[in-house]
């Protein structure tokens, strides 16, 4: 909403179309401009269909979040192959897909934003997945930052703590207190304020660097 509200138009991708259509909508109302994709975002195929539908409604890339993000729970020793491959999949492929098969839409100026956790950090049981796949979000963008400063593409990531979504509440980990929600609650608001500040021009010195968005979550010692 916030990227839309500063004059951004939007390519909405999500597995579920019709939760795509439901944020497009709410951007319309707001009088901002977006459309919606379904695609899997683990699938090159599907991605490189996205990056033609934004390139074909609106001409070129200026921005590009990957957010996208799952979580299979249990032990390496119970996981089944499948969901611990799927986890890296959706979450580390995608932010593969849309670099390299965007990059070659954006210019000079332009920004990826890549959304890590702070899993990357500090974790819990049972979910090494999804803490493996955002550690290894955060190695990409330093390295995909070095590759794009001759092109002045900047390659910067946030790292969010507990947010107010349905991840958030839905995590057996949460439920159970294996995972302890300590220090304030963030908002979808508050991530999307860091996020949009990476993207804009006044980030112009700053790529290849994770912004933390935790609300202090790690400052603290245990």
């Amino acid at each position: 909403m916030q990227m839309a509200s500063e004059g951004g138009r939007l390519v909405v991708a999500d597995l579920d179309l019709a939760s795509a259509q439901t944020t497009v909508n709410a951007i319309a109302a707001a009088g901002g401009t977006a459309i919606a994709a379904q695609a899997d975002v683990g699938n090159s195929a599907a991605v490189q269909a996205v990056v033609a539908q934004a390139v074909a409604s609106y001409g070129k890339i200026d921005v590009i979040v990957n957010d996208a993000a799952m979580m299979k729970f249990g032990p390496i020793a119970d996981i089944a192959e499948a969901d611990f491959f799927g986890t890296l999949t959706t979450n580390l492929g995608s932010v593969f897909f849309f670099s390299k098969y965007g990059l070659a839409h954006m210019g000079p100026g332009s920004a990826f934003v890549n959304v890590s956790s702070v899993h990357a950090y500090a974790t819990s049981p049972n979910v090494v997945a999804y803490a493996s796949s955002k550690g290894a979000i955060e190695a990409f963008t330093r390295g995909f930052a070095l590759e794009m400063q001759p092109r002045n593409i900047r390659v910067n990531a946030v790292a969010p703590g507990s947010v107010d979504t349905p991840m958030l509440w839905n995590n057996p980990n949460v439920k159970s207190g294996v995972e302890k929600l300590e220090g304030p609650i963030g908002k979808p608001a508050d991530l999307a304020a860091a996020i949009c500040f990476l993207a804009s021009d006044d980030s112009r010195f700053i790529t290849g660097a994770t912004l933390l968005v935790d609300g202090g979550r790690l400052a603290k010692l245990p």
